[in-house]
């Protein structure tokens, strides 16, 4: 649904853990007028309504109408130990004692008559097993008639059913038995959900609530909500930096784990960009504020992960048309249960009827409904701790089943930064002599060749020299007066007209690497074209007179790309480059990394189509900036953008993305999506042959109400659970 431009109420409804309980509040507030617009979040136990003239007041009855508490805030069930505290969670244990008590009294003890009417002898432990079904199915009656209300065939509609039909046909123990273990069975899985949601929390808890503030000349501390775009923050050694920024004074090593993944400080001097809840680990940072709290990076992927299971997985769907068929086949079956097996079996009524009231217990699909959920939860949350955003269940879903992986090369499988990678003097000089001329004369250029060549320079401590008569030499170089001669730099055309032949004994470049001396080759032959072919471009430094050698540039590519591609080849995954850069450059690239398969000289419309080739042949995810290739990334089954930090457009293009350029997180996103794809069958297949044996053998007699309760639904609850925490250990 639309937020539209309306205001929003956004509220905490902890118990609201499952697609089907989140359809119950769904439909009672479509009874309730002038509601707007709104949206139930199970996995995270929210929801908010947008819009409409419903006062707060009236939406949070409407909700509670259903059968689910409204928190006062998130605050409130932080802990999932809370739950045992809550007022039910009273009321259980209440109910448990009476329980025992009735049992006490009923077998241990005198069990003396209180009242005597209609023939039926009314003793202490009637009385405790009355007050146990009282107290402890109280929320589970109140639920049952807003079942009825909402016309809901749901699982507290049927315990409602089964505790009051107990208690009329004459089994007080069956019926505080059915209240006060489903009440537990109901905290276990508020409780399990909670332990899901806690690392969303944690999540949520990185971004600190004040900051330091530099207003008017004096530092003030303020709430990070009122810190504006411009303003200048402060963030001390060991401080969690508050907001989004740039650096304006200031350096130090910031941990940026909680939003990249990427273990390693970053080193941050003015100019760069710092994010809200990493941590400043060395110096004092001045920032200036980039983006406000509720804008920021960490505050956009805590609010995607709290979205993301609202798109069902195929396998999620699947279980709840599973569950509304399944429901009503069990209820049938436990009034069949009841009508016939006096008949079929020869047994009593009250056999009959405790019969079928535990096979209605096997219609409680909870466990089964949560199965999926949990997983995604559990999965997408531990995913956003490792610096990938997924923006949905399906999406995490899909991946487990990628066959093929497809990267954009610039800024992906390279830094889509220039560097120098050969330096090659001639003529007697050296390789700093050749880097003294070659900075002096680009120092004044534009180019990102000359920035490169500049930057390259400055990094191995070669000193600046003077120049004049500087002059940019479009489509070819630069020149300039260096030592009162004549110099240039530029490609080898620049050098053939003036002249040069390029032929002579010069050295030439060892297996990529920077090298000052070689044996004898050819320059046109063997030197240049070894360069260009691989992928590099050639800068050639010198006067009118005398070349003084070449420079080799290049795309650098990322340290641990050949690593990845190695890892996703052990996963059974083919990795194919797609690239607007000519077959030598792609060629030489993909040989450096280890990709068989490339495409090159591709338009973005020539991606799409390659990326739609591939997908003939099984699923694709596609893999780029987020910006350039955004057509690519909505053609593949998966797109997913890399460096998605601080970007709005990357990680609104893509499905996944990675927020740091730590390529080894794709290995790592394939391995959760797949270990989540085989807990979810696992949770599935588990809950489904559980629930199968139970209703097969409920009607036969073979299992208690007790049973049934314990095993089907608070132990799958748990198990379910359990099995989708292991998504937490994925590295």
């Amino acid at each position: 649904m639309s937020e539209g431009d309306e205001p929003s109420v956004e509220l905490s409804v902890p118990s609201m853990d499952c697609h089907s309980c989140a359809e119950k509040v769904g439909r009672s507030l479509d009874q309730l007028e002038d509601v707007g617009e709104y949206e139930t979040h199970p996995g995270v136990g929210r929801v908010i309504v947008h819009g409409g003239r419903a006062d707060r007041s009236r939406i949070v009855a409407a909700i509670e109408r259903a059968g689910y508490p409204v928190a006062e805030s998130d605050d409130d069930h932080l802990s999932p130990n809370d739950v045992w505290l809550s007022p039910r969670g009273i009321k259980t244990w209440i109910g448990a004692v009476l329980l025992v008590m009735g049992l006490v009294f009923e077998f241990a003890l005198p069990d003396p008559v209180l009242l005597a009417r209609f023939g039926v002898e009314f003793t202490v432990a009637w009385a405790a097993y009355l007050g146990a079904a009282g107290v402890a199915g109280q929320a589970v009656l109140r639920n049952g008639l807003a079942s009825l209300q909402t016309r809901s065939l749901d699982i507290d509609l049927l315990m409602s059913a089964g505790i009051v039909g107990a208690i009329i046909v004459g089994l007080p123990f069956e019926a505080a038995t059915l209240a006060v273990l489903f009440s537990i069975a109901e905290l276990l899985e508020q409780f399990s959900m909670d332990r899901a949601r806690r690392s969303l929390r944690e999540l949520m808890a990185l971004s600190p609530d004040s900051a330091t503030v530099i207003r008017n000349g004096e530092e003030q501390t303020v709430d990070v909500d009122a810190v504006e775009i411009g303003d200048l923050v402060v963030a001390r050694p060991g401080e969690k930096i508050p907001v989004d920024g740039i650096v304006r004074e200031g350096s130090s090593a910031v941990d940026e784990s909680p939003i990249t993944g990427e273990s390693v400080p970053a080193d941050k001097t003015p100019g760069d960009e710092v994010y809200a809840g990493t941590v400043n680990e060395g110096g004092y940072l001045q920032l200036e504020t980039t983006a406000t709290a509720d804008e920021s990076t960490i505050s956009r992927v805590i609010a995607l992960v709290e979205s993301a299971e609202r798109g069902k997985t195929e396998r999620e769907q699947f279980v709840d048309r599973f569950a509304g068929y399944y429901t009503p086949i069990i209820v049938i079956g436990a009034i069949l249960t009841v009508l016939l097996s006096p008949t079929v079996f020869g047994i009593t009524w009250t056999e009959a009827f405790v019969r079928g009231l535990t096979l209605l217990v096997v219609a409680c699909p909870c466990a089964f409904v949560i199965s999926t959920p949990v997983s995604v939860v559990s999965g997408i949350t531990s995913a956003a701790r490792n610096g990938v955003l997924v923006k949905g269940g399906d999406d995490l879903e899909r991946m487990g089943d990628v066959d093929t992986v497809a990267f954009d090369k610039t800024g992906t499988l390279t830094t889509g930064e220039l560097g120098v990678t050969d330096v090659i003097p001639l003529n007697g000089n050296d390789e700093e002599d050749l880097l003294r001329c070659a900075r002096a004369i680009e120092a004044r250029s534009e180019h990102p060749i000359g920035e490169a060549i500049v930057a390259y320079a400055h990094e191995t401590g070669v000193e600046d020299r003077a120049i004049t008569e500087f002059e940019a030499l479009t489509g070819a170089g630069v020149r300039a007066v260096l030592d009162g001669v004549q110099h240039y730099a530029g490609k080898p055309g620049l050098f053939e007209d003036l002249g040069f032949d390029l032929e002579g004994t010069v050295p030439t470049a060892d297996g990529g690497q920077t090298v000052a001396q070689s044996t004898s080759l050819d320059l046109t032959e063997e030197t240049i074209p070894d360069l260009q072919a691989a992928g590099k471009t050639v800068v050639l430094v010198g006067s009118e007179d005398e070349l003084e050698g070449v420079i080799g540039i290049a795309d650098t590519v990322r340290p641990k790309a050949r690593e990845t591609i190695s890892a996703l080849a052990e996963r059974g995954l083919e990795a194919v480059m797609l690239t607007g850069d000519n077959d030598r450059t792609a060629r030489a690239i993909a040989n450096e990394i280890g990709i068989d398969t490339y495409r090159a000289d591709l338009l973005p419309e020539d991606k799409v189509e390659a990326v739609t080739e591939l997908r003939e042949d099984g699923i694709v995810a596609m893999v780029g900036d987020g910006v350039n290739d955004a057509p690519a990334l909505a053609a593949a089954d998966v797109g997913i953008a890399m460096g998605a930090a601080g970007t709005d457009t990357a990680i609104d293009t893509a499905d996944i993305a990675l927020l740091g350029d730590d390529l080894t997180r794709l290995p790592y996103l394939v391995d959760l999506s797949r270990r989540a794809n085989g807990v979810i069958r696992q949770n599935i297949v588990g809950s489904l042959a559980v629930k199968f044996v139970l209703a097969i053998a409920a009607p036969l007699g073979l299992v208690s109400v007790i049973t049934a309760i314990v095993v089907g639904d608070m132990g799958m609850s748990l198990g379910v659970t359990g099995n989708a925490m292991r998504l937490a250990n994925v590295e």
